[in-house]
């Protein structure tokens, strides 16, 4: 395109903020207008994202300017929404909120009851809704759970094949718990060890039933889901299995062609594991067909695919780019 997208960041001296620069300071249709940061105002971003010394000069800034196309909201849950009402961000300016604020249909609409009439937001998950998210002008991006378990589970629900209970494991890297230190998160609690948070309650258990239903409204049982904090930094496995009358080869159409089209979505007829996606966009899905059980695993990177990835991948949709601009990034391997 001839005029570059001009972007402005919230919030992005966090992890989620410093992987979208990463992303965005390469990619080749948009220009940073500024990185608003409370607490790194005047500081070179390289300060604080210490691997971007000699790719950006630019500053933290503690004002934000309107000559923006697209505002990335990388603030806490619940900042997203104070934020937006506390500033005023001309109608012009998508929005793109990285936080939980706005994913429910309940959140959209108690935002337009508490002053933010004029924004609506459309779920981001393109592997749900990519026609809707092209004509967007806000976006919720899913969390990082949330993306791993509905491309698990979503081409299931797409032909009604949701009918009994659904049971997950899933395990996530240190880094899905934020910037901020916590006891559960500081090096020597975290390294060789392992712990089950939340369970069967977990946040975004919420969102991936509002997904499953959009596509089967008829689906009544519980998805029951046991996260699990892992000994990495970064990185989402999900084993889930539900009942299947179909076949290995039923299962293994059924998943390629619903993702037949999703250019960062792939099935595995292979085993899959962690090093696959990491630093990546991608999610890789494996099926197996065990009794009369179907196991789905899923894996993908939570800071990109699960969060500033998918943030860009909207994005691009958004301003019609080619879905993949920006985001053909190398994995870690070994």
């Amino acid at each position: 395109m001839s005029k570059k997208i001009q972007v402005g960041i919230v919030g992005g001296a966090g992890y989620t903020g410093g992987e979208l620069l990463r992303i965005l300071i390469n990619h080749p249709d948009t220009e940073i207008a500024f990185v608003h940061s409370n607490s790194n105002a005047g500081n070179y971003i390289s300060d604080v994202h210490t691997d971007l010394l000699g790719d950006t000069d630019l500053k933290f800034a503690d004002k934000l300017s309107d000559n923006i196309d697209v505002l990335f909201l990388c603030v806490g849950h619940g900042d997203a929404k104070k934020f937006m009402v506390a500033n005023d961000i001309k109608e012009h300016i998508r929005i793109i909120d990285l936080s939980q604020d706005f994913r429910l249909k309940s959140h959209s609409d108690q935002a337009q009851d508490s002053g933010l009439k004029t924004r609506d937001f459309i779920y981001g998950l393109p592997e749900l809704q990519r026609e809707e998210i092209k004509s967007a002008q806000n976006i919720a991006n899913p969390g990082c759970f949330a993306t791993c378990i509905q491309l698990a589970l979503l081409p299931l629900a797409a032909k009604g094949l949701l009918n009994e209970e659904v049971h997950i494991s899933a395990t996530t890297g240190s880094t899905g718990a934020g910037q901020s230190l916590s006891s559960t998160s500081h090096f020597s609690w975290r390294n060789n060890n392992l712990s089950v948070y939340k369970a069967f309650g977990h946040q975004h258990l919420k969102e991936i039933t509002q997904s499953v239903k959009q596509l089967q409204n008829s689906f009544k049982k519980d998805i029951n889901f046991i996260p699990y904090r892992g000994d990495f930094a970064r990185g989402i496995m999900v084993s889930a299995y539900t009942e299947f009358e179909g076949s290995q080869e039923d299962a293994e159409k059924l998943y390629s062609d619903y993702y037949a089209l999703h250019p960062f979505t792939h099935v595995s007829d292979k085993n899959i594991d962690l090093k696959q996606v990491v630093n990546t966009n991608k999610c890789l899905v494996h099926v197996e067909k065990h009794g009369n059980k179907l196991m789905v695993l899923s894996i993908i990177d939570n800071l990109l695919k699960g969060a500033s990835g998918q943030a860009v991948q909207n994005m691009n949709l958004m301003f019609g780019l080619d879905e993949k601009t920006g985001l053909k990034l190398k994995p870690v391997g070994f």
